[in-house]
């Protein structure tokens, strides 16, 4: 029998100690909040959307050399909406769920074309935006625009399920529904405008840094005074796991094929699905489909291509099991093939487009091969 969930919110009075709430947040964030990251530079609602939008589901370690680099690239909104959506997943290449650039790209043009080129100001606007959810408008508009509006990105999530001893999985609704609230309802109410985006800032810097998933420094925090799960030592065991489901696995076959010259077809993916818009290998189901296209375009079976190890990957959703065949071409091929969906990549020069990171790591196996 599944465990009931309490959804009752305690008075936020009964919670507190001396200082309400957001005063001990400001006093922690103002000694040890995060205050020098690349975004918070040159501060602009551009800026602070395009290290949102990386920062979903990917660790600031990891945002930082891409968002540089992405910014390097494509300085403006007007010229990431003017960019080609292959150069965009290009710099998006390695950082994974890549719905997120594609999403990003979109919105850019949309802002471009229905609001002057300027990022909205307004929160249904915002979220009205490819790839924008309440959580992450709502820290777009604090951060850049000094708006008043709560967010509940993972590291909030945790905070406040551990801080209220919330049962059941964050992620959901019923839960999403209860911490929202909590998160509403401890917005600062009498701080000047211009901290804001310090409160912001201070709730994901306190998730990110002290209340961490394994290894919470709870002596430290500023709400270990009254954090319920503290109190009654259940620290480990909040927020409360997922329920358990077995990953399903699927296979791929990926036909790597070479021709006299070194270079190595590569294939546009379709614009939505697995990663949409990238450049992959010729890619099967099964290795009957997969022999059918190789016999019917360059009359070599199966059978003569090397079956090179193989490289598991891991979705959110389920592990794919990746067959590569390195197939050696000596000849054109019999059919013609989409021109717009298809290239001979030269493996000795920069690819301009997006890669996903299995067809990188193949690429790169392929390259040591032929100088080795």
């Amino acid at each position: 029998m599944s465990q009931q969930l309490n959804l009752h919110i305690q008075p936020l009075e009964t919670q507190s100690t001396t200082l309400p709430f957001a005063e001990r947040i400001f006093i922690w964030f103002d000694q040890h909040g995060r205050k020098n990251l690349p975004w918070q530079e040159n501060r602009s609602a551009y800026r602070v959307w395009i290290s949102e939008i990386m920062l979903q589901q990917t660790q600031v370690n990891t945002v930082i050399p891409y968002f540089l680099k992405f910014m390097q690239t494509f300085p403006s909104l007007e010229s990431l909406a003017n960019a080609e959506q292959d150069e965009v997943l290009k710099h998006w290449s390695g950082l994974g769920y890549y719905a997120r650039a594609r999403n990003l790209h979109k919105a850019a043009q949309t802002i471009r074309d229905q609001h002057e080129g300027i990022f909205p100001d307004d929160l249904e606007a915002v979220i009205a935006l490819s790839g924008i959810g309440k959580s992450t408008a709502g820290a777009i508009l604090s951060i850049a625009y000094q708006q008043k509006h709560a967010i509940l990105d993972g590291n909030v999530k945790r905070v406040l399920a551990r801080y209220y001893q919330v049962e059941g999985w964050t992620g959901s609704s019923a839960v999403q529904k209860q911490l929202w609230e909590y998160a509403e309802r401890l917005l600062p109410q009498q701080q000047p405008t211009q901290r804001h985006a310090d409160y912001t800032q201070a709730m994901m810097d306190l998730g990110a840094t002290l209340c961490t998933r394994s290894k919470p420094d709870c002596p430290v925090c500023p709400l270990c005074s009254d954090c319920q799960v503290f109190r009654t030592g259940q620290v480990q065991n909040y927020p409360q796991a997922k329920p358990k489901k077995k990953i399903p696995e699927r296979n791929t076959i990926m036909l790597i094929l070479q021709n006299k010259a070194g270079d190595v077809l590569l294939e546009k993916r379709p614009s939505v699905g697995i990663w949409g818009g990238l450049w992959s290998f010729p890619q099967f189901e099964q290795e009957s489909q997969a022999g059918e296209w190789l016999l019917d375009y360059y009359a070599i079976a199966l059978e003569q291509a090397s079956l090179l190890p193989e490289r598991m990957h891991t979705f959110s959703h389920f592990h794919l099991r990746i067959h590569p065949y390195l197939v050696q071409i000596e000849t054109v091929p019999s059919r013609i093939m989409e021109a717009n969906h298809q290239l001979w990549y030269n493996t000795h020069t920069e690819f301009s487009g997006g890669l996903a990171a299995p067809i990188s790591y193949l690429l790169n196996t392929l390259k040591r091969k032929n100088t080795s």
